[in-house]
C-alpha cells in the first residue's frame, strides 16, 4: 500500500473514531462528551474503589435505612453516574411517558412543565426543586413559568454542572442551586411559594422525613407536587420474579427501598399536607415510559464499547466500565418493571400546606 493510501486510510479511521466517540451518542445538545467522562467529585484513580464501596452498602442493609448513612450512599452513587447519565440520557435524570409525534426531549419537557402547572407557579414566585440533579427540570420549569427556582442536591459535582448549564442557558438569574441534604434543608420556615420533586424523594430512607422538611419550608397555602417511584397494586411480594425486579431497581438506583403506592398519600397527610390529587401518570392512556430504554439497547452497546476503549486508554477512569454495566443491567430491571406493570416512576401526588386554621387531615 502506497503512502497516499495509508494516509487516506488513517484519516478515515481517525475520522470514524472521532465521530463514534465525540459526535454519536452524547445527549441533549452534546452537553457531555464521552472523552469528558469522570467520577464526579471522586478522583479518577478512586472511581473503582468507590464503586466497590457503593455495592458494600447493600451488604450492610441497616445502614441504608438510616438518615445519617444515606447521604454518603446517594452522594457516592451520583458521583459515579452523573457524567454517564448526562452523556447517554440527558440533563433531566427522570422518565416521562412517550408521546406520539413528540421526541423524547419534548416529552420530557412537557412532563416537567406539567409539574409546575400543577403547583400554579407564577412569575416571581420562589419555587423549590427537591433533588434537582444537574438542573434539567429546573431550567425547563423556570423558562416555562418565569418563577425563581431554587434547587437542592446532595452532590457537589451536580451543583457545579447545574450552575454551568444554567449560565449557558441564560437562566442563572432565575435558577439557584444549593448543595445540601433534603432531609435537613438550609432554608427558613415558610419561605417557598411552591415545591416539586421529580423522581428524587425515592432516595430518602423514610418518606415522612423529607415530606416533613418540604412542609416546613413551604408557605401556608402553597402547593407541592411529587412524582414518586413506587411498587403498584400488581406487585406481589411472594412472587420471586417480582422481588428480583424490584431489588434490581433498588440496587442500581441507590434506593433504600421502594415504597408501595398505597403509602404515599397517607405519609403526606401524616406530616400535615392536604392531598389535592393523586394519580399514577404511567397508567393508560399514557404511553410506555420505558420504551426509550428498549430503543436504547443498541446505543448502550455502542456506548459500552466507547467506555471500554476510553478506560483502556486511560482517558476515562478505571471503574467507569463497571458503572456503565451496572446501569445497563438496571435498565433491564426497569424495563421489566414497566412491562409487567409492577413498578411506576411517576406516581403523582399533589398536596397543599393548609393555613393554620384549616383541617390538616382533609382528604
Amino acid at each position: 500500500m502506497d503512502s497516499f493510501s495509508l494516509l487516506c486510510t488513517g484519516a478515515l479511521i481517525a475520522g470514524g473514531l472521532y465521530w463514534f466517540v465525540c459526535v454519536l451518542g452524547p445527549a441533549e445538545q452534546r452537553g457531555k462528551r464521552a472523552t469528558d467522562l469522570s467520577g464526579g467529585s471522586i478522583s479518577a484513580e478512586k472511581v473503582r474503589e468507590n464503586y466497590k464501596d457503593y455495592w458494600s452498602f447493600f451488604r450492610r442493609p441497616k445502614e441504608i435505612e438510616t438518615a445519617d448513612k444515606v447521604p454518603d450512599f446517594v452522594d457516592t452513587f451520583y458521583n459515579l453516574v452523573t457524567d454517564i447519565y448526562e452523556w447517554g440520557w440527558g440533563q433531566s435524570f427522570h422518565f416521562s411517558p412517550s408521546i406520539p409525534g413528540k421526541s423524547h426531549r419534548e416529552a420530557t419537557r412537557l412532563h416537567e412543565e406539567m409539574a409546575v402547572d400543577l403547583i400554579q407557579a407564577r412569575p416571581g414566585d420562589r419555587i423549590l426543586d427537591v433533588g434537582c440533579g444537574v438542573g434539567g427540570p429546573m431550567r425547563a420549569i423556570a423558562a416555562h413559568s418565569g418563577a425563581n427556582v431554587v434547587g437542592i442536591t446532595i452532590n457537589e459535582y451536580q451543583v457545579k454542572r447545574a450552575r454551568l448549564h444554567n449560565k449557558k442557558a441564560g437562566l442563572d438569574s432565575l435558577c439557584e442551586v444549593v448543595c445540601g441534604n433534603f432531609l435537613r434543608m438550609p432554608f427558613p420556615d415558610n419561605s417557598f411559594d411552591g415545591a416539586y420533586s421529580i423522581e428524587a424523594t425515592c432516595h430518602a430512607p423514610k418518606l415522612e422525613e423529607v415530606y416533613a422538611e418540604i412542609f416546613r419550608v413551604l408557605k401556608p397555602g402553597a402547593l407541592y407536587v411529587s412524582y414518586e417511584w413506587v411498587t403498584t397494586d400488581r406487585f406481589r411480594g411472594d412472587d420471586p420474579e417480582h422481588v428480583e425486579v424490584i431489588q434490581g431497581i433498588e440496587r442500581g438506583d441507590a434506593l433504600p427501598g421502594l415504597r408501595s403506592h398505597a403509602d404515599i398519600a397517607a405519609t403526606a397527610r401524616k406530616v400535615g399536607f392536604a392531598v389535592v390529587k393523586e394519580r399514577d401518570l404511567a397508567k393508560p392512556p399514557a404511553q410506555p415510559w420505558w420504551s426509550r430504554l428498549k430503543m436504547g439497547r443498541i446505543a448502550y452497546w455502542r456506548n459500552h464499547i466507547v467506555v471500554t476503549v476510553l478506560a483502556a486508554l486511560g482517558i476515562a477512569p478505571k471503574g467507569t466500565v463497571d458503572v456503565h454495566d451496572m446501569l445497563f443491567k438496571t435498565a433491564d430491571y426497569l424495563t421489566r418493571g414497566g412491562d409487567s406493570g409492577i413498578f411506576s416512576p411517576m406516581h403523582m401526588i399533589l398536596c397543599r400546606k393548609p393555613h393554620d386554621k384549616e383541617d390538616h387531615t382533609q382528604p
